[in-house]
């Protein structure tokens, strides 16, 4: 299985990447959001600021759901685990999936894997398993091959 430290900084330098990818888009829209008052300002500069504005806030959002990923991966024991909880590490018929916050697919030590949060379906349908333990997710009956 893989190094969990490894794992947790591996997600958190996903989610630092995504925050700051976040704000730059939200800063690049607060840019075109602002006018120049010093000149004459055309409807269209007006229409197009706005629809900046509108945008600008619109990735607010993201951006302070980043920095509150990165809190909790800070929080989160990943410790060695026997059943699937907070800070486990799961394999399911060789797709691996980390409980912690949702992400998008990674790499860490050359293993493909996916970040849940303690919300999701998933994560309910498996909370407490251990390895070789069954549940239905969705319809199927999902093993939990193993748990760390």
């Amino acid at each position: 299985m893989i190094d969990k430290m490894r794992l947790r900084d591996a997600m958190l330098a996903l989610e630092e990447a995504e925050l700051a990818h976040a704000r730059e888009a939200y800063e690049e829209y607060l840019r075109e959001a602002r006018i120049d008052h010093s000149e004459p300002v055309e409807r269209g500069d007006q229409a197009q600021a706005e629809a900046a504005g509108e945008l600008a806030a619109a990735l607010d959002h993201p951006v302070h759901d980043h920095a509150e990923k990165i809190a909790r991966l800070r929080e989160i024991d990943f410790g060695p685990k026997s059943e699937v909880s907070e800070g486990a590490l799961i394999d399911l018929g060789g797709k691996l999936f980390v409980v912690a916050v949702s992400t998008i697919r990674f790499t860490c030590d050359g293993a493909t894997v996916m970040g849940i949060s303690p919300q999701a379906p998933l994560y309910r349908a498996l909370e407490g398993l251990g390895a070789g333990e069954s549940a239905e997710v969705n319809g199927r009956e999902v093993t939990v091959d193993a748990v760390a």
